[in-house]
């Protein structure tokens, strides 16, 4: 993460900044948590206090950087507002996967996703890609996307210094595309907890990558059960089209076997799968 990713006038000005840009986040505040890096045990430090704080506010995005193409060219800009809209349109539901990646619980859901012939955003952990550079490779050799979810998943990083903000995601950012190599882009920046400020948004627009926010926290990361899981994306579906699963934190077997029933359950319903909007205006 995996929702729920946590005087003068001048200085007023700015907490009601910070407040507001937190109440953009469509998705849950988690408790204050450290994620575990390579050579811990999985989920080790961190503790699965998902809150459902808010949903999807309107947040404004006239700001934005330049993506960065081939030999460094820009391309299109990337807005700085929080994107939950699909590029699918319409129906489309985008499906994405937060804290890996892991050894034991990747693969399982790549299969899934594979079996249903679905694509998805991979929202990993720095010094996980790094560890597991396999599988980074074998995310993006599948056709899926890559998304920075910084190197600690310090869910209380929005109230810290715009200087460690900044090392969070970029260092994160780097180590995800030496992992994934061949030129592969990280294209979305995903706050831990949803801890999303004005400054992490700029600083994550201005180096190509979109924040990334959800509209449905399934509440996988808890192991509320498979059931719990399903019926969480089917009655909040409504909310938008931003699913939020895990693969990555701890025993995520309730979510693989959840995921496989989810994205039977869309095909039923006729709901296509596509990726977050990258470049266009967040229509929802």
């Amino acid at each position: 993460m995996g929702i729920k990713a946590h005087g003068d006038k001048q200085g007023v000005r700015a907490g009601v900044a910070v407040v507001a840009a937190a109440a953009a986040v469509a998705g849950t505040v988690w408790g204050a948590a450290t994620f575990a890096g390579p050579g811990q045990g999985a989920g080790a430090g961190r503790q699965p206090a998902h809150e459902n704080a808010s949903r999807r506010t309107p947040d404004g995005g006239a700001k934005g950087g330049d993506a960065q193409g081939a030999g460094g060219a820009p391309q299109s800009r990337i807005p700085e507002d929080i994107a939950h809209a699909s590029e699918g349109g319409g129906d489309a539901v985008n499906i994405t996967i937060d804290d890996g990646p892991d050894p034991q619980w990747t693969p399982k859901v790549l299969a899934v996703l594979k079996k249903h012939e679905v694509k998805a955003t991979f929202c990993m952990i720095g010094p996980q890609a790094k560890a597991h550079p396999d599988l980074v490779k074998r995310v993006v050799a599948a056709g899926h996307r890559l998304c920075d979810h910084t190197t600690d998943h310090d869910t209380g990083m929005g109230k810290k210094p715009v200087a460690y903000q900044e090392r969070q995601i970029l260092d994160a950012k780097k180590m995800i595309e030496d992992a994934a190599g061949g030129g592969a882009e990280v294209e979305y920046y995903r706050a831990p907890g949803g801890a999303f400020t004005p400054d992490s948004r700029r600083i994550a627009a201005a180096n190509g990558m979109r924040p990334l926010g959800w509209n449905v926290d399934t509440k996988d990361f808890g192991k509320p059960g498979v059931a719990a899981i399903v019926k969480a994306v089917k009655s909040e579906i409504g909310n938008g089209p931003t699913v939020l699963f895990h693969d990555g934190g701890g025993n995520r077997a309730q979510t693989v076997e959840a995921l496989d029933q989810v994205l039977a359950w869309l095909k039923d319903q006729g709901r296509p799968t596509g990726f977050p909007v990258r470049t266009a205006p967040d229509g929802t």
